[in-house]
């Protein structure tokens, strides 16, 4: 049986440590001058693999932020051998983690959804979390048709170009959430939630104590455990400390870690859509103001992620649903431009001189995407940006998903790098535990960091740099943008390529 604990009451704090920067991280000088002493039961620490004695142990690691990425990380520390035995912290203020919710296949989907890869259905898999994904509305799909508006040119992927059964499979975030949660509660982590926001972080040096000193906190201090305070007044200490938390993570903002990043000029509109019959390829148009991606659901559903100007976001927002379906019935068929045509269909090709191996593509032909009926959701649109953090670690220290990176949602990606992020953490975290390593010790981070660092700026690069590309609407550029269509459709070990590397495969889209 699951151990559960939902922190509803305030911890007493007898002797509460002032810090000058209250809201800040604090490691030093005037934040440690008052050590805390206490009458509870005192700990006693074994320095040597950061483990305490007794009954009131701090936390191995807490994580803030209990969305999709916080837990899918403790998802697997939970079901893994050499980390189910961790304790860990869950902080967010979400009802849904304490209150689980219900999720009826009648409803109509939600319109928030994510297009997971193979790799990331693995990592579910081997978690033992798919299988409650299966219980809700998923669509699998074999087949993905991106296309530019002039009608140049066009790219059709599918699975069997590299011997595979799907591309990939949307599901609706809050499944994906409930799944995480259900499979949880399956196994015997010890974990605790707290549903509050994080107010502060404070590290004290272990010279804020006396030597003689063996109160519980002072044992936490003299092993330099992070102290996090919420906002509704209770506390905890941990050894690790995960950043889950989003864009806006209070963990980053607080560790003082550095950010680069940009604002697009773009909003993206997202909503779920019916048709009359079933959807069962992701298709992608490109046009004059950002993409526009069909994606299938389930059920005759599909879900609707359009890239535009804030002007034009804010005008189809507020449209009549019967003409917001008439302009993405546009958007997806021949509004902006012709449709495109194969160029080896009168036996000729114009983009003969880029020479390889030009093979048809599996059912190559251009299709066109199936007509939207109604709009079955309320419409939402949200800002589009990219950011990333310098460094992912520091000291008991790391950062995880959307507070490491956001990206654009072009390619449906950054909840998938977000995932690798907290299965690759998981597994070092129990490398770690493996041969007795502090699991705050930044040394076992960086090997997180080394791994993850270069596999997420290469990502972020691609998608930037398309999102660039098809920003301009310039003559000899969507000539070359057509080239790259027809390269991608026809030069076989380029599609394959991009094909894995789009599945979740760390490398990039090169021949081989």
């Amino acid at each position: 049986m699951n151990r559960l604990v939902v922190r509803r009451t305030l911890y007493s704090n007898h002797h509460q440590p002032k810090c000058p920067w209250k809201r800040g991280f604090c490691s030093g000088g005037e934040a440690a001058a008052a050590a805390p002493a206490s009458s509870a039961s005192s700990g006693q620490l074994n320095h040597k693999d950061g483990s305490f004695a007794g009954d009131d142990q701090p936390y191995d690691l807490a994580i803030v932020g209990g969305g999709m990425v916080g837990m899918a990380l403790a998802c697997s520390l939970a079901t893994k051998p050499l980390t189910k035995h961790l304790k860990v912290a869950i902080i967010d203020s979400n009802p849904a983690l304490a209150n689980k919710l219900s999720i009826k296949r009648e409803d109509p989907p939600d319109p928030r959804v994510s297009t997971v890869t193979p790799a990331t259905i693995s990592y579910f898999q081997d978690a033992g979390a798919w299988q409650y994904v299966q219980q809700h509305r998923h669509a699998f799909f074999d087949k993905m048709q991106v296309w530019d508006y002039t009608g140049l040119g066009y790219t059709t992927y599918d699975a069997r170009d590299v011997y595979k059964d799907v591309l990939g499979c949307v599901v609706e975030n809050r499944v994906l959430h409930s799944s995480l949660l259900s499979r949880i509660e399956d196994t015997d982590v010890q974990k605790t939630i707290y549903p509050s926001r994080l107010a502060s972080m404070i590290r004290y040096p272990s010279s804020s104590v006396k030597a003689d000193d063996n109160t519980r906190e002072a044992s936490y201090i003299k092993a330099g455990l992070v102290k996090l305070e919420m906002s509704d007044g209770s506390s905890l200490y941990t050894k690790l400390v995960v950043g889950a938390d989003g864009a806006k993570s209070q963990v980053r903002n607080l560790a003082g870690f550095k950010t680069t990043g940009w604002n697009y000029s773009q909003n993206a509109i997202i909503c779920t859509v019916e048709h009359s019959v079933g959807n069962h390829t992701a298709w992608q148009r490109f046009l004059p103001g950002g993409p526009i991606a069909l994606l299938p659901i389930g059920d005759n559903f599909s879900n609707i992620v359009w890239t535009m100007s804030p002007k034009q976001a804010s005008d189809l927002t507020v449209m009549n649903e019967d003409e917001f379906v008439k302009a993405v019935n546009q958007a997806m068929d021949n509004g902006y431009g012709p449709h495109p045509k194969s160029n080896f269909s009168n036996g000729s090709n114009k983009f003969s001189f880029l020479g390889g191996n030009l093979t048809m593509s599996t059912n190559e032909s251009f299709e066109v995407p199936p007509k939207v009926v109604k709009l079955a959701s309320k419409r939402a649109a949200f800002p589009l940006s990219l950011m990333h953090a310098n460094d992912y670690v520091a000291k008991r220290i790391v950062l995880i998903g959307d507070a490491a990176h956001a990206v654009h949602p072009l390619a449906g990606q950054g909840v998938n790098l977000g995932f690798g992020d907290a299965f690759t953490l998981s597994r070092i975290i129990g490398e770690g535990v493996a041969v007795g390593t502090d699991i705050g010790e930044v040394s076992l981070l960086r090997k997180y960091e080394a791994e993850r660092k270069p596999a997420n700026i290469a990502m972020m690069a691609v998608l930037d740099g398309f999102q660039k590309i098809y920003s301009v609407d310039f003559g000899p550029l969507n000539v070359l943008r057509a080239a790259a269509f027809h390269a991608a459709n026809y030069i076989s070990p380029l599609k394959r390529g991009i094909i894995s590397y789009a599945s979740g495969e760390q490398r990039l889209p090169i021949f081989p």
